[in-house]
């Protein structure tokens, strides 16, 4: 039994229309791991390089911030379809094949669509930059139904008013944007007056890392934060981002799969994990990284290889967890053992490129790096 939706139905929660036939964790020592957290026991500070000190989202005041409102429009079938907005992204869902659906962007060419980072177990799901399209058009190949698409703009709706914690948030000296802070839109957890995914959680046992097979040289990772969430979310019916946390080229940190309203990114107050939609079958007790772009011929930068090392660094004290051991993996739900590294990649899991050839070269370099 895996912990990702299997074939969901198409959501309900947004209008459709069919295509037309055309820190953590605390003071060093002073945690065991696996003891309970409170936000301020999560985002202490370890010889942060900034010489701040830590603070929580539940420790400070909030400020009003405004970014652009998530605009969709969603479609059934196969064909084509117009879009009122320019499209940033066009999340496409089928089920059947893993492979066989394909997309081509107003005057664009046929772009064959691979499940990239975010994997489902009956068919297959793909993100494509649309660069402000408002045309495409979907074909799939015999074997392949149920197709749903939805296109994305994240940067040109109306402005939204946001509550954004006043100070920094930082987990254990690194600092991450939450999930206000990037603009998340809580409403997309919900599908029919109900959380579409209920939050469970689980001890950490691995760390996965991914990378989110979007663009390189990213002007705006935020905005792309809030699509990869709409498409999770949404196309993917998944009701939240995969990711528990994600890092961009800057080093910059963003906090992922919502976790509650104590103010800890990704755990509980009793320090288990809250259950993400990464890595199909091995998602719980297994924290997601995502690096924002591709890295299958490209490596990360050094920011984000950086931010990547110390994240794992600090989760990984805090837990309890060698960076360098192999382990047995057990899933809690499903009872499916493996061996496999305390940090792997995703691919250690599912037949995918994901993190990209270039950062799953790079892993047991990141492994001994957080172990120092």
């Amino acid at each position: 039994m895996s912990t990702t939706p299997q074939d969901p139905t198409p959501p309900t929660h947004r209008r459709k229309r069919s295509l037309s036939r055309r820190g953590a964790i605390g003071a060093a020592g002073a945690v065991a791991a696996g003891a309970a957290l409170t936000p301020v026991v999560f985002a202490a500070t370890e010889s942060d390089d900034s010489g701040g000190s830590a603070s929580s989202s539940g420790d400070s005041g909030t400020t009003p911030k405004k970014f652009p409102a998530t605009r969709t429009e969603a479609a059934t079938g196969t064909g084509e379809a117009t879009t009122a907005f320019a499209a940033s992204y066009v999340g496409v869902r089928w089920s059947g094949a893993e492979e066989g659906a394909s997309v081509k962007l107003a005057d664009g060419d046929w772009q064959a669509l691979k499940s990239g980072c975010a994997t489902v177990e009956d068919g297959g799901t793909a993100l494509v930059a649309a660069s402000d399209a408002t045309a495409y058009e979907v074909k799939a190949a015999s074997g392949i139904a149920d197709v749903r698409s939805l296109a994305i703009d994240t940067t040109d709706g109306p402005a939204r008013t946001f509550k954004v914690p006043s100070e920094p948030t930082r987990v254990r000296g690194v600092g991450y944007l939450s999930r206000p802070a990037w603009g998340a839109d809580e409403s997309k957890r919900y599908k029919d007056g109900k959380v579409n995914s209920p939050e469970t959680y689980y001890p950490l046992q691995i760390i996965t890392v991914h990378h989110t097979a979007t663009p390189n040289d990213d002007p705006d990772p935020a905005a792309t934060v809030r699509a990869i969430y709409e498409y999770h979310a949404i196309t993917n019916d998944w009701g939240d981002i995969g990711y528990h946390f994600l890092i961009d080229e800057a080093g910059t940190v963003y906090e992922g799969r919502y976790s509650g309203d104590d103010g800890i990114p990704a755990f509980n107050t009793d320090g288990d994990l809250v259950t993400g939609f990464h890595s199909v079958g091995y998602n719980s007790g297994a924290l997601g990284i995502a690096l924002i772009g591709t890295l299958q011929e490209n490596g990360p930068t050094d920011a984000a290889k950086a931010t990547l090392i110390r994240l794992i660094k600090v989760i990984s004290r805090f837990k309890g967890l060698d960076p360098q051991a192999q382990v047995t993996y057990v899933n809690p739900v499903s009872g499916v053992k493996k061996d496999t590294h305390t940090v792997g990649g995703h691919r250690d899991y599912f037949a995918t490129e994901c993190p990209g050839q270039v950062m799953y070269d790079l892993l047991a370099e990141v492994r001994a790096a957080a172990a120092r």
